[in-house]
């Protein structure tokens, strides 16, 4: 498996402007928003940890397309009317009323037109949410805020009402206040959190298993070092277990190896690098940490069904 080794260094090839580029809060606002009067009546000083503010507030002021981005937190769409359209990771996603949008931090996301629509938008940092009625443990059970899980979440009509009063309570505490009243913000917004993850997770109420948290915690690490670590005991080396527990615990919860789950992520961040970047094949290769672009494109036919090049000329074509 020596084509898997990373290759410690990008491209030579590889410039600045094909890279996607990581924004903070600050300068995302800097770089894609306008009109500063009219952004300083919906945000607040300390936007940078938390805001909320109506949809079709935001998205009016913001200067469009906004190419492939990644964004150091995360950011929450809820419609109560219309549609919202954004591509996030390799595939374009829509919601209507009722449903949900969710770009977590460090996934890739681009859109470039503007809907029209209803609702409500959140972006936040996880240390924006620390404190009393907050801790470390009880975000990472909110699964749908991690980059691997399905952007896209549909809530029955009861939850959807419960999720819009704390829209509502949280965007008038916000508008009056920022996060003077910090506690009152994050006693809401966890309770919103909450029941969004319960609709994520379709009722389920069994506690994830010695076995699940193990998995969550590969892929964790696997989103992190996806690039650089393409073998199973690299993982099963930086939890401190065997790779034979590894992969026992993965298969069981999951129904899939480590190994499946490796090159499931090599190749969507491959997909999303052919889709939103004018990087070549061999450039694409080289970012998601392969010697040679021939062993890099076998493995893309063999997860996708076509070659790298006809994945892009088939995007470019939709």
């Amino acid at each position: 498996m020596q084509q898997r080794k990373h290759r410690g260094g990008k491209g030579k090839n590889v410039t600045q402007e094909t890279k996607i580029k990581t924004y903070d809060t600050r300068s995302f606002r800097d770089r894609f928003m306008q009109q500063e009067q009219a952004l300083d009546e919906i945000l607040k000083s300390d936007f940078g940890k938390f805001f909320i503010v109506r949809v079709e507030d935001m998205l009016r002021l913001i200067k469009l397309p906004v190419p492939p981005a990644r964004s150091t937190a995360h950011t929450l769409i809820y419609l109560t009317s219309g549609e919202a359209n954004m591509t996030i990771g390799s595939e374009s996603h829509t919601i209507y009323k009722d449903e949900c949008l969710v770009v977590p931090a460090t996934q890739v996301f681009s859109f470039r037109h503007r809907d029209v629509n209803k609702g409500y938008l959140c972006h936040f940092r996880d240390d924006g949410l620390l404190g009393k009625f907050s801790k470390n443990a009880l975000l990472r059970d909110f699964e749908f805020l991690q980059p691997w899980n399905a952007p896209r979440i549909t809530l029955d009509r009861e939850t959807s009402q419960h999720v819009e009063h704390l829209f509502k309570r949280l965007l008038n505490e916000y508008s009056k206040n920022g996060l003077e009243h910090i506690d009152v913000i994050q006693s809401n917004f966890i309770a919103l959190l909450c029941e969004i993850n319960q609709a994520r997770a379709n009722v389920s109420v069994d506690k994830p298993s010695q076995a699940g948290h193990l998995t969550n915690r590969f892929k964790a690490l696997l989103f992190t070092h996806s690039k650089s670590h393409h073998r199973v005991g690299d993982y099963a080396a930086l939890l401190n277990i065997s790779a034979n527990h590894l992969n026992k615990s993965v298969k069981a919860v999951t129904g899939k190896s480590p190994t499946k789950w490796i090159d499931e992520a090599l190749v969507l961040e491959a997909k999303v690098l052919l889709h939103q970047s004018s990087l070549s094949v061999s450039e694409v290769a080289a970012e998601v940490g392969f010697f040679d672009p021939s062993y890099f494109s076998r493995l893309f036919k063999k997860q996708e069904g076509v070659t790298p090049l006809q994945f892009r000329k088939r995007i470019e074509k939709s």
